[in-house]
């Protein structure tokens, strides 16, 4: 007899706002054991599963969920190991809603399946246990590989090669690995014990990391070729852009990297703690509409401002960000300025933000992204005012490595030109994957190319030694 087919599905428990705005404890809780089997029961298991097409690192997701059906969790774990170093991480930030959950067959009715939470309950478990079982490692091929970046896409390569028998060494420019995991996204959205667990799982491989070492500085690509084999850049996209308008070198104003990176990465939130100080403004704009731009703000309210606007020049429908993010962003109470455009930002004499000059918008035709594209009603300016704005409209990679290896092809906005279908750049020996190629994107998205990479970096040294002369 068939089983019923269960169309909702269950919610995460998560803290109340009013009191998640007062402290840095992750928001959501996670499932419990018995939420997550409920849960995992939904699941169809389908024999040809769309949702693997939609995982960009193809995880066996109905596997990982009979194994929570059947109770036994360290397989479930075992089994997203397979294809993703970084499950509790990915459980947590990853758009499932726009990759796997979409192609989900129970989302033509009704709810998908949760996979990304219960993705993330089997990391979690694991941790609790304490038992973290290491897959089977390759003899070793001789062979050594450089990793540029300790974010998803280099440890993601990292624990690929590992695992296929190579020597790894993994060079990271800042104190701590983790890249936008670690200075990016905050602790109330990814605790960085969990990042900082997941990395130690990779390192346990054999995995070698170097910190406060800056290729392209401390040693260039070309130097790091002459000791190893192989080179992944996998850098990021560090370097902010601004809305290049009149005031934005006033005091008070922030780009999103520099906002976050003191709060997570410098633990700002936790001064004199820490010795990172950090302005605690009581008006705060944020410009953008994504997920860093929910960041910045939800932040600044945990900070104790008494108002945090988002300012987005186009409506709500438009919202690049998670719609959990901007749900989440919306209980706490951060407030929305849609179809607003700033336009100059003004100070007072001793060089503070003070105010912000905007311009009411409404939407035309759509543009190349597909959205349609906000135009200035005339004669709609007014003034704000504000204590403190934060930008946070994209990123670029920076262009430190690009300008310190010759032959090395970039693209228009600093990013490096790779192979889509293996990470191959213009010069040999060099692979490049992850926000340094594509701008700033998601997680798993740089985890996805990372992989395509390190297969391509393995076929490519393996193969050398089998044409090795005897």
């Amino acid at each position: 007899m068939a089983k019923a087919i269960d169309y909702k599905r269950r919610a995460m428990p998560k803290q109340e706002p009013f009191e998640r705005i007062k402290n840095f404890d992750e928001v959501a809780l996670g499932y419990t054991e018995e939420l997550a089997r409920q849960e995992a029961a939904r699941c169809l298991g389908c024999k040809k599963p769309l949702c693997v097409a939609g995982c960009p690192v193809a995880i066996d997701i109905p596997g990982f969920i009979q194994c929570i059906v059947d109770g036994d969790f360290a397989a479930g774990v075992t089994k997203i190991k397979e294809t993703n170093a970084l499950p509790a991480v990915c459980g947590r930030v990853c758009p499932q809603e726009d990759q796997c959950e979409k192609l989900c067959v129970l989302g033509k009715k009704g709810d998908p399946v949760a996979i990304g939470r219960l993705e993330r309950f089997l990391a979690d478990a694991e941790a609790v246990s304490g038992a973290t079982e290491t897959p089977k490692i390759a003899p070793s091929t001789g062979k050594k590989v450089a990793i540029v970046g300790a974010g998803p896409a280099g440890v993601t390569v990292a624990n690929d090669l590992a695992l296929l028998g190579h020597a790894v060494t993994i060079f990271e420019a800042l104190h701590e690995a983790g890249g936008v995991l670690t200075y990016g996204i905050p602790e109330f959205r990814l605790p960085k014990s969990i990042v900082k667990r997941e990395v130690e799982y990779v390192q346990s491989l054999g995995v070698k990391l170097h910190i406060d070492y800056i290729v392209g500085k401390t040693r260039t690509v070309d130097k790091i070729l002459q000791e190893f084999d192989a080179v992944f850049v996998g850098s990021g996209a560090g370097l902010p852009w601004f809305m290049e308008i009149p005031g934005e070198n006033l005091n008070g104003v922030y780009s999103a990297n520099e906002y976050l990176t003191r709060c997570n990465l410098m633990k700002g939130f936790r001064f004199p703690e820490y010795d990172t100080p950090i302005k605690r403004p009581s008006r705060v704009v944020v410009f953008g509409g994504g997920n860093v731009a929910m960041d910045s703000a939800r932040t600044a309210l945990r900070l104790g401002a008494d108002e945090v606007h988002i300012i987005y020049r186009r409506g709500r429908e438009e919202l690049p960000a998670r719609l959990e993010e901007v749900e989440n962003a919306e209980e706490e109470g951060v407030i929305f300025d849609f179809l607003t455009l700033p336009v100059r930002l003004i100070g007072n004499e001793h060089g503070w933000l003070t105010e912000m000059e905007c311009l009411k918008m409404e939407l035309g035709e759509p543009d190349d992204s597909g959205r349609r594209r906000p135009v200035p009603i005339k004669g709609s300016e007014f003034i704000m005012k504000v204590d403190a704005a934060v930008c946070s409209i994209g990123n670029s990679p920076n262009p430190l490595i690009s300008m310190t290896t010759p032959g090395l092809e970039v693209g228009r906005r600093g990013n490096i030109v790779a192979d889509e279908a293996n990470g191959r750049t213009s010069r040999d020996a060099v692979w490049a994957g992850g926000d340094v190629v594509t701008g700033a994107a998601t997680v798993i998205s740089a985890m996805g190319a990372a992989r395509k990479a390190a297969k391509d970096i393995h076929d490519s040294l393996t193969k050398k030694i089998r044409d090795k002369p005897a």
